[in-house]
Order: structure tokens, then sequence, then C-alpha cells
């Protein structure tokens, strides 16, 4: 039985944002997965900190999934020279196969999409509907108010201390390779 490579779902910004750190961080991180194999699992938008990701991982001859809704295909510039290039119909459609074609999430810099995307993902944990780990790439503290809005819930009582841990945070691109070969050797 051939052993299939670790796939990873990049969530990230269809836009570069203020500071130059997040579009560096996406390109470490794009290069970090195809150095170690891991499989990119993201929007397949080649535009902002999305196309960083995937433009690195293809520089580095990695490999690519992309899953994009019809809606989105102009507006996030469909990166069709993917290895594998999906096209949903819905953004929940989206979610849902990138999710289900990964072993691990990570999440970059980004705005609503992102943070939907990574709700989706840690209420799905707190169900108990998967194992997965989530990272959160914290470039410059950029995911610091998140960290604080979370602790918030669980210190008003409408989560436990669990849904902490069920998060990893991480500074750096060296740090997120480290936790996630933990993550992948467990």
């Amino acid at each position: 039985m051939v052993k299939t490579p670790h796939s990873v779902c990049v969530y990230c910004g269809s836009r570069d944002g203020d500071n130059p750190a997040y579009a560096a961080a996406a390109a470490d991180t794009g290069q970090m997965l195809a150095t170690n194999g891991w499989r990119l699992v993201y929007g397949a938008g080649d535009v902002g900190l999305m196309g960083r990701v995937a433009n690195a991982v293809q520089d580095a001859g990695g490999a690519t999934f992309g899953v994009i809704p019809t809606h989105l295909l102009d507006w996030e510039v469909g990166k069709r020279d993917l290895d594998s290039f999906v096209i949903t119909e819905t953004m929940h459609e989206r979610k849902k196969v990138m999710f289900m074609n990964a072993n691990a999430v990570v999440v970059l810099p980004g705005g609503a999409g992102s943070l939907d995307e990574f709700f989706e993902a840690l209420t799905w944990r707190q169900l108990g509907l998967h194992a997965k780990p989530i990272f959160l790439l914290n470039i410059n503290g950029f995911w610091d108010p998140l960290r604080g809005l979370l602790e918030h819930v669980v210190r008003a009582g409408f989560a436990g201390d669990d849904i902490l841990s069920f998060i990893s945070t991480v500074s750096d691109v060296p740090a997120l390779q480290s936790g996630l070969r933990d993550a992948f050797s467990a």
C-alpha cells in the first residue's frame, strides 16, 4: 500500500494586507509545504496571500489542490494551472471539499472569509466531527485579538477551556513546520 502524502488546508486572505510580512509568510509557507512533500489545499485563488502560497508551492515543485465556487472564478482569479482544480456551486461546498481533502488546517492572516473558514473548522472540532490540528500563523501578532476573543468566550462561560486546546498558535513558519511535523508523526 502506497502512503498518501499529507495535505494541509491553508486559509488566508485574497488580499496581501498592509504588512509585507504577511506576503513573505505566505510565500515561506508555500515553500515549506513543498519542501516537506505536503500538498497544499486552498481556495484556488491567484490573488493576495492565496496566490502567494500557491505560487510558492508550485515554484518549489509541490502539489496543489484548489477549490473555488463559480461566483469567485473572476473575483479571486481562479488559478487553473493547479494539480487539481475543483469548481463548486457554493461557498459551503468549497469549504467542505477543502476541509475533507486535508489532514491539517493552517490559518494565515486574512479577512472575513478566513475567519469563517477558521470558525467552521473550530466548531466542527468542538463538536467532535474531526480531530485535525488547527494552526494560527500569528505573524506579528495578527491573531492576538482573535485569541483574546476566544479566551473571553471561555471566561464568559460560552465554551469550555478545551476549545483553546484545539488551536495551536505559532509565530513563524519554522514553528508551523515543527508543529505540522509533530502532528503528522503522532
